[in-house]
């Protein structure tokens, strides 16, 4: 198993990730693309003190950038991870 820093690679702040976080205690994190279910929910369960109860993960395309020349290049695939906490369970993100 990986270091719990290398598996989570940053925590998303968007509208959507605040609205879910408020209503249903969901938090979404970008992760390593290599990381398991398993291991993401070690990683935030030691990270956070917090109980997690599911993890969904999607995983992203990079997108392709293109300067100039008809040759292009891509951005790195990422995946993002989807955490549901125990009731009453919080992670405080000030």
């Amino acid at each position: 198993m990986n270091h719990p820093h290398e598996i989570i690679q940053n925590i998303s702040l968007t509208e959507k990730a605040q609205l879910l976080c408020e209503k249903e205690n969901r938090y979404f994190f970008r992760v390593s693309p290599s990381a398991n279910k398993l291991e993401i929910k070690s990683a935030v369960e030691h990270l956070f003190k917090t109980k997690v109860l599911s993890v969904n993960t999607s995983n992203y395309a990079g997108k392709k950038k293109r300067e100039r020349t008809a040759a292009f290049g891509r951005k790195a695939h990422w995946k993002r991870a989807i955490v549901r906490l125990k009731a009453g369970e919080k992670i405080d993100l000030a």
